[in-house]
């Protein structure tokens, strides 16, 4: 049993976890004996146990209450840290109370209790509690734009995937301190040296990690530029990339989806990679990381990288689970907890770029072909618990010889979601069909919007299997997201313009959780099908059907030539006011039968 903690013993243990110590910005500590008054708070001889006060008004403060341990942080508690937030809130508009009694803590923005980790933070995790989430979207799409085609031609880059490098580097580059606003009107020799000075520096901790992370400086090396001499377009570059990399590094709003977006952005410029890539939309590695529920304790797999989507993805939900960039829990899951393998050495470049872009560099990158045994080799030594992936789809590609050896060497009982064309696993072959469902079980199919890969021409689903465990002939459960509420915004690819994606997702995530929820849910038989089943559309017939199959009946008895009938009836409705008897050699009527309400 944990030792019992004093209430003097708890405040000290909460002014060395939060840092509480005057510095030049805000006067800070913890306390016994001190009031609001000598604070600064005429006439108030509370004391509160402890204080975070910036110099400047419009900062975010903290006040901390403590108890003893054995004491349970209930209502008559929360009472007395919300008076002394209240009190604070005459001279700060933002306040955060913090309640804590050695093991619990509850936290409040001004009179809002609001979740955060269960453990103690450090103050500056608290004080970020109020930043907004205000970062224009917009933006980040107009500068991906401007970067592409300033780089493609102002600067003669014709390769997608090197003016994508050439982007992620500059952003590393500042990222890790370049000053590249110093670099203007200097000329493109001592711009290009600059990013590649500070790349090297950069790299040096994570070549520890691992040595294949040079590939990033040699391909960044080996970027041709047809023209250098444009300098007002190096200072528009210059500009545009540190806009963005301000939008990664602001404590406004996650950076990591504004990568997102951004890679998101440039690959929507080209469709496929020579290696078969199709690059899955920002939001649906979102709902995949929410329906195999990953949490901040999971190792994650994507044996088929790319740029580093999903990876990332996870990176920043895990992160924020944790309580932030500045908890020691993030940097476990960065070093440990993250496992990438990309076999294009260019996109494999970027995948390192994107991790760099967030002060990483330690995840597990490798640049090898998950179809080999020495990618099976190095999956089977990582402690793998979830895999988020999107393979390559064709065949000379490898795409399920890449699903089998990913199931076939990760734990048993390991969830693993892999956006597939619609039919892949019916059209695969029947053997190898077989040996996988001898050897994991597929547990659900969620049939993807049609137009969701627009301009590819693929329909797809995401199929989560159960690693390890046989099929069995037992039912997968399977459904149909139609729509995704995104919208084709003309040369911009499909986005969320309308805002429909949060609450559609939330009700999928749902369905997905519980099996039911949706009229398009579905069991399957896998003996029948591996995929999501259509349903066929209930027979109708109409009144003019039955008109039409009547009336040729009727001709058929007569020995009436249906189409020659039909030609002498237009020519003689569009070129005579009257039809003679000796023009057609019938009359055929049908009388309306039924209510009499009307005739033919």
């Amino acid at each position: 049993m944990a030792k019992k903690l004093t209430e003097d013993a708890v405040r000290d243990l909460a002014r060395n976890v939060l840092g509480l110590a005057d510095n030049d910005v805000a006067r800070a500590g913890v306390g016994q004996l001190t009031t609001f008054n000598q604070l600064g708070f005429p006439g108030i001889a509370d004391k509160p146990d402890g204080w975070y006060l910036p110099n400047n008004k419009a900062d975010v403060a903290l006040v901390l209450e403590t108890k003893a341990s054995h004491i349970a942080l209930g209502n008559a508690q929360v009472d007395e840290v919300l008076k002394n937030v209240r009190i604070m809130q005459t001279q700060y508009e933002k306040v955060v109370g913090v309640l804590f009694n050695g093991e619990d803590v509850r936290v409040f923005k001004g009179e809002e209790e609001v979740k955060t980790p269960d453990k103690l933070q450090h103050v500056g995790y608290y004080l970020s509690l109020y930043t907004v989430d205000n970062i224009d979207k917009e933006r980040i799409y107009q500068l991906t734009a401007r970067i592409n085609n300033c780089l493609h031609f102002e600067f003669g880059i014709k390769n997608l995937y090197h003016r994508m490098i050439f982007t992620a580097c500059a952003l590393v580059a500042e990222r890790y301190g370049a000053g590249l606003n110093r670099l203007k009107n200097l000329g493109y020799a001592t711009f290009h040296t600059a990013i590649h000075s500070t790349l090297s520096k950069s790299l040096v901790e994570s070549r520890k990690q691992n040595a294949k992370i040079d590939i990033l400086l040699e391909e960044y090396s080996d970027i041709k530029m047809n023209s250098t001499d444009n300098q007002q377009a190096i200072n528009d570059f210059i500009d545009w990339v540190v806009e963005i990399s301000e939008c990664v590094n602001s404590s406004e709003w996650r950076g990591e989806d504004v990568m997102g977006i951004f890679f998101n952005e440039f690959n929507r410029y080209k469709k496929k990679s020579e290696s078969g890539q199709i690059f899955t939309p920002e939001h649906i590695t979102d709902f995949m990381y929410k329906i195999l529920e990953v949490n901040m304790d999971d190792c994650i797999l994507d044996a088929t990288c790319g740029s580093g989507g999903f990876l990332v993805k996870a990176m920043a939900n895990m992160i924020h689970e944790a309580g932030g960039t500045e908890t020691k829990k993030a940097g476990d899951i960065k070093s440990r907890q993250l496992y990438g393998i990309e076999f294009d050495r260019e996109i494999y470049a970027l995948a390192c770029a994107n991790m760099l872009i967030h002060k990483d560099g330690k995840t597990n990158l490798e640049q090898m072909d998950a179809r080999t045994n020495a990618a099976c080799e190095w999956m089977r030594s990582k402690p793998i618990t979830k895999v988020l992936m999107n393979p390559p789809y064709e065949n000379k590609y490898g795409c399920m010889t890449i699903v089998e050896n990913v199931l076939d060497n990760v734990p048993a009982h390991t969830q693993c979601a892999f956006i597939l064309p619609d039919k892949k696993l019916e059209k695969a072959s029947k053997a190898q069909t077989k040996r996988i469902l001898k050897n994991h079980r597929l547990r659900k199919v969620i049939k993807l919007p049609e137009d969701l890969f627009f301009g590819v021409g693929v329909t797809t689903s995401i199929f989560v299997f159960e690693s390890g465990v046989g099929q069995d002939g037992r039912d997968f459960f399977a459904c149909y997201m139609e729509s995704d509420g995104l919208a084709t915004v003309k040369n911009k690819g499909r986005h969320d313009v309308y805002g429909k994606w949060a609450a559609i997702e939330a009700h999928w995530v749902d369905v997905v959780e519980k099996q039911s929820g949706d009229d398009t849910c579905q069991w399957v038989n896998p003996a029948e099908h591996l995929s999501y089943q259509m349903p066929q559309k209930p027979f109708e017939i109409f009144e003019e059907d039955f008109r039409k199959t009547a009336m040729d009946y009727l001709m058929f008895q007569q020995g009436i030539d249906a189409k020659e009938f039909g030609e002498k009836l237009l020519d003689t409705a569009m070129y005579s006011s009257r039809m003679s008897a000796d023009d057609v050699s019938v009359t055929v009527t049908m009388q309306k039968g039924g209510d009499g309400d009307g005739e033919d």
